[in-house]
C-alpha cells in the first residue's frame, strides 16, 4: 500500500495491481479506502489521500485480505500526518474498512494484522487488545489450496445456536490453548488445538479437509484448522517439523489435483510496518 498526500481533501485509489482482480475503485466500496475515509472524517487532516494498491493476498482465501488492506492503508497514512495516531485508534479506522467487506465489524483480522503476533481481542466499541507469548521455533504453515470460497457463503452456513456441550469443549480448548502459549507447554497447546465448533460446518468447504489436517498432525503438526473462512488450511508446528508438515498437506491437496500457495511464517512478526 503506497499512500502520498493531495491537495483536495477526500480519497482517491489511483491504481490497484496484484493477484486480487478488479478491486473497487470508489472509496466507500474498498477496504482500504473506506478506512482512510474513516480516518479523514475523524481526524479533518486538511489535505486527502491518494493510494495505490499492490495486492498480495487473493480474494476469498481466508487470509484476512480485506483487513490487511484497511490495516496498511491507515499504518501508510499515519505516517503523513501532524500528529499521529495511537495504535487502538488506527485499529477503529481501519474497523471501518473491514466492515465494507463483511457487513460487520470484525476485529479478528484487523487486530493482528496491525500489532503482529498471536493477538486476543475483547469488545469491539472499545476494543482491548493483548498479544499472546507464542513458543519459541513454532511456525505457522500456510496452504492455499487454488479455490474460490466467498467469506457470505462460509457464514451463511453457521448454525446460529451452539450446543451446551460443545461450548464448554471450546471454552475449555482457548483456556489450555493459551495456558499452553503463556507456560511454553507444547503437549497442552496441542491437546488444546481444536475447534468443535466452526471447523466441523465449514471443512465440507476443503475438498480432502479431514486426510490433509492428518497428513498434518502424522507429519509432526501441533495442530491443523481452517484459516478464516477458507479454503486455506493453517498449522503450528515445530521449527524441524515445519517443512515435512508442508510437504505433507501440499501433498494431499496434489492428490486432489489441486495446485496451492505455501508459505511457512514465523509467528514473532512485528506486524504492519512501513518500509
Amino acid at each position: 500500500m503506497t499512500v502520498t498526500r493531495r491537495a483536495a481533501p477526500g480519497v482517491e485509489i489511483s491504481a490497484v495491481r496484484g493477484v486480487a482482480g478488479d478491486l473497487p475503485r470508489a472509496p466507500r466500496e474498498n477496504t482500504a479506502g473506506r478506512a482512510l475515509l474513516a480516518m479523514q472524517e475523524a481526524l479533518n487532516p486538511g489535505f486527502g489521500f491518494s493510494v495505490e494498491i499492490d495486492k498480495g493476498i487473493p480474494l476469498g482465501s481466508g487470509l484476512g485480505g480485506s483487513a490487511a488492506s484497511a490495516v496498511a492503508a491507515v499504518v501508510a497514512a499515519n505516517a503523513l500526518l501532524v500528529k499521529p495516531c495511537a495504535p487502538l485508534e488506527l485499529l477503529k479506522f481501519a474497523l471501518a474498512g473491514e466492515a465494507t467487506a463483511g457487513g460487520d465489524r470484525h476485529v479478528d483480522n484487523v487486530a493482528p494484522s496491525l500489532f503482529g503476533g498471536l493477538v486476543l481481542t475483547v469488545g469491539i466499541d472499545q476494543p482491548r487488545v493483548k498479544q499472546i507469548p507464542v513458543p519459541r521455533g513454532i511456525r505457522a504453515v500456510i496452504v492455499h489450496p487454488h479455490l474460490f470460497v466467498a467469506t457470505s457463503t462460509a457464514r451463511a452456513m453457521l448454525k446460529g445456536t451452539v450446543e451446551l456441550a460443545d461450548f464448554v469443549w471450546q471454552t475449555a480448548n482457548l483456556a489450555g490453548f493459551i495456558s499452553g502459549c503463556y507456560t511454553d507447554d507444547l503437549d497442552m497447546i496441542r491437546a488444546s488445538f481444536e475447534d468443535v465448533v466452526i471447523e466441523p460446518q465449514r471443512q465440507a468447504l476443503i475438498p480432502g479437509f479431514q486426510q490433509i489436517r492428518s497428513a498434518a498432525m502424522h507429519a509432526g503438526a501441533l495442530g491443523c484448522s481452517i484459516s478464516g473462512a477458507g479454503p486455506a488450511m493453517f498449522a503450528w508446528a515445530p521449527q524441524g517439523a515445519d517443512t515435512s508438515v508442508l510437504a505433507a498437506m501440499r501433498g494431499e491437496f496434489a492428490a486432489l489435483g489441486l495446485a496451492v500457495d505455501e508459505w511457512i511464517v514465523d509467528l514473532h512478526c512485528a506486524g504492519a510496518h512501513l518500509t
